[in-house]
């Protein structure tokens, strides 16, 4: 039974060394067995990212979130009267008086601001921030209730308010206050109305005299306040227009507007945008509620281009043609040069390309994505090519193995620096890579190296 046995393993081993169709079939299926520590590396990305997103909404949390800003908004209340029947059979009722609000929207609204970007970190995680200087100047019109038919008596000018959205009131490093023509109002935390705004502050402007308001009345405010990863506004005036300017080399504008004018360079930048009424779905004076006020907003996002767990994941998804190339040399050097390399030296060379990602990763989340990628590289090149030195005995091929990996770890690095032409730059690199194994290729006599080795 031993003496069969061993025939048999004997039988199997010399058909694996002599069938070049067994060979490449081996090499295959070591390559999806590879595709599992492949995925497991995706998903201790994943899992590092994650935490980095936990870490931002942490600090986030305390200095403040992404902002939007809404606003001014001017309200009036007024009185409104349903009958409500005493019996089902009787014409008997009573007037049951009501409040509700009408709202009126600037004519101008101007924006400008600075908006001073922060690294904070949480532990090895870096969190965007910002603090932001932010001015509104415009003018109101006169409130006109003629259109809607409503009765002079009915409206409550005395409880007239303006108010002001901001997103996350916790992150206000100052107080607030308007300038109405000559007087000036402070802010109070809430609004009376959720109508237009959901979350904000707002201020009493008491008119005794709706006489005084017949012509435009001009407003300005300051706001000073912090935030994180981007900052938005509401275009609510009838011409709005918004001017900001950063430090931050990296925006990326959102939202439902663009901006006009913009520049970007090594100093931060600066955009402006001029939005008409026209241009979004609400009208400039309503009454109680109206939809696509949010829906209209605007903005500039603070990123990180492509950070060092972006620029990892983009590496591993080249992970499988990178060890399938390896492979390939690796056989090409067994089939031309007559060396015996045996599935478990393929399995160990794959790891150790495995191995690279997860040195990548950890490195990275404590220096400069490119040192990182530098020092993982060279330790899995030389880790292989001394393994190379010790299967093939040969100092030319070792030296070839140790060209040919850096090769493609420097095409590698270079199409994880592109974002915009990393698909093309990856196709074409690829393209090469497989016209040069099909000329290197052209002149071998598959057959006649199986009816070799079969001899």
């Amino acid at each position: 039974m031993t003496t069969n046995n061993s025939s048999f393993f004997e039988r199997a081993n010399n058909w694996l060394k002599r069938s070049i169709s067994i060979r490449l079939f081996t090499i295959g299926i070591l390559i999806l067995l590879l595709l599992i520590p492949v995925s497991m590396v995706e998903s201790l990305i994943r899992e590092r990212e994650a935490r980095q997103e936990e870490a931002i909404v942490e600090v986030s949390s305390k200095w403040g979130e992404q902002q939007t800003i809404t606003g001014l908004v001017l309200t009036v209340p007024y009185k409104t009267y349903s009958k409500v029947y005493e019996g089902e059979k009787t014409d008997k009722f009573k007037l049951i008086e009501s409040r509700e609000y009408a709202h009126f929207l600037p004519e101008e609204l101007n924006i400008n601001g600075d908006i001073l970007p922060e690294v904070r970190y949480r532990g090895i995680y870096e969190v965007i921030v910002y603090n932001s200087k932010i001015k509104l100047t415009g003018k109101f019109s006169t409130p006109n209730f003629e259109e809607w038919k409503i009765d002079k008596s009915n409206i409550i000018w005395e409880d007239a308010f303006i108010s002001l959205g901001l997103s996350d009131l916790r992150s206000i490093q100052e107080n607030i206050s308007v300038k109405w023509n000559d007087k000036q109002y402070f802010f109070n935390p809430g609004v009376e109305s959720s109508d237009v705004i959901q979350n904000g502050i707002s201020s009493r402007l008491p008119i005794n005299n709706p006489d005084s308001i017949k012509t435009k009345t001009e407003f300005s405010l300051d706001l000073n306040f912090n935030g994180s990863t981007s900052i938005n506004f509401i275009p609510l005036g009838k011409l709005t227009k918004v001017n900001i300017k950063s430090k931050w080399q990296n925006p990326s504008f959102i939202g439902s507007f663009l901006p006009d004018e913009r520049e970007i360079n090594t100093d931060g930048f600066s955009a402006n945008w001029k939005v008409l009424h026209l241009n979004r779905p609400y009208p400039q004076n309503f009454r109680g509620s109206v939809q696509g006020i949010y829906e209209s907003s605007f903005g500039v996002n603070l990123i990180v281009p492509v950070d060092e767990y972006q620029k990892s994941m983009r590496s591993a998804k080249y992970a499988v043609i990178f060890i399938t190339l390896t492979f390939l040399i690796f056989f090409f050097v067994q089939i031309l040069n007559g060396v015996k390399i045996h599935p478990i030296q393929y399995i160990i060379v794959g790891l150790a390309l495995c191995v690279f990602y997860t040195l990548l990763i950890a490195l990275s989340e404590h220096i400069a994505f490119k040192f990182s990628y530098l020092i993982s590289s060279v330790s899995i090149i030389g880790l292989i090519t001394l393994y190379a030195k010790s299967i093939f005995n040969n100092k030319k091929l070792t030296t070839l193995i140790c060209l040919i990996l850096a090769t493609l770890y420097l095409f590698i690095y270079s199409i994880i620096q592109m974002e915009d032409y990393a698909l093309l730059m990856g196709s074409v690199g690829l393209f090469i890579v497989l016209a040069t194994i099909m000329y290197l290729s052209r002149k071998i006599d598959w057959y006649a190296i199986k009816t070799k080795g079969d001899d």
